[in-house]
């Protein structure tokens, strides 16, 4: 049987996936042109080391519209990734750009190697993974609701020097009638290595088809340690006493003040390609960050 790939023009080939780390049963590569048609959009952080690197890059390759891009060149640092992964999904909620990024911020855990030479060929050649951001629902004591997307968490935190006191429903079970904390939060696999970790939360490979909801700096139960919960579960936060004790809510960039409940669940009709170079996918990253010193 002919693969459905081998029909396709040569200049419409699929970027290589070497591992097969698409990341739903939904998920599909993007399809990217040859090399020598692909139109790259690059997007920098406000740094001189990211602008000047643009400006370089701009020179060899040429410079898309975004609306117009096959991909999005993202470079900076993991934040200024995360802010082009949502500004992707603003300009087109159905089928973002996919997005590769290149290291010119200090961690840079999501991005790849800052290399000039190559660079079609490397974004053609790459890995494709695909992520699906949480929803936020946070409703506020005035009765206000907001709604986000959190491509690495989302998170409730204490507002002022009083402890949170929380509430945590799992698809419509009671599971922890009072958790005592500075918050809480519900890390997708691709954040789990971020904010999470350092909450102690585990990591999560991206397979593995589960969240992590883990507590910030828990009173009681002091030895609550976190749960992790299906990729579909609907976890729902409300926050008790909150006039004495006011709580915020986080997804990625937007906040919501004094919330009195926070409902939080995948989006899985929204998808996110992030492009990896194959010698050091994503996955094995997740992987060593395991048994990092």
């Amino acid at each position: 049987m002919t693969h459905p790939a081998a029909t396709q023009p040569a200049a419409m080939q699929p970027a290589v996936d070497h591992s097969g780390l698409l990341q739903s049963e939904d998920a599909q590569a993007p399809l990217l042109p040859a090399p020598d048609a692909l139109r790259i959009a690059f997007a920098c952080a406000d740094t001189d080391e990211a602008r000047a690197a643009r400006t370089r890059l701009v020179h060899r390759y040429g410079n898309a519209t975004p609306a117009e891009a096959d991909v999005i060149v993202a470079l900076g640092g993991d934040g200024f990734l995360l802010e082009t992964l949502h500004r992707a999904l603003t300009r087109n909620r159905e089928r973002p750009t996919p997005v590769y990024g290149m290291n010119r911020g200090s961690v840079g855990f999501l991005l790849n190697a800052y290399r000039e030479e190559d660079l079609a060929e490397r974004i053609v050649a790459s890995q494709h993974v695909r992520l699906h951001p949480l929803r936020m629902v946070a409703t506020r004591v005035s009765g206000e609701r907001v709604e986000a997307l959190g491509i690495n968490e989302v998170s409730l935190l204490r507002e002022t020097r009083q402890a949170a006191k929380l509430r945590i429903t799992i698809d419509g079970v009671v599971r922890l009638p009072e958790l005592i904390c500075d918050g809480a939060l519900v890390a997708t696999p691709a954040g789990s290595t971020a904010y999470n970790l350092s909450a102690h939360g585990p990591i999560v490979p991206l397979n593995a088809g589960v969240l992590a909801l883990t507590p910030i700096s828990a009173f009681r139960p002091r030895r609550w340690r976190g749960a992790l919960l299906p990729h579909a579960a609907r976890i729902t936060f409300d926050v008790l006493e909150e006039g004495k004790r006011p709580v915020s809510a986080v997804a990625d960039f937007t906040e919501v003040r004094e919330v009195l409940r926070v409902e939080v669940q995948e989006c899985r009709d929204v998808g996110l390609t992030l492009l990896f170079d194959p010698e050091l996918n994503f996955e094995e990253r997740i992987l060593k960050e395991q048994f990092a010193p």
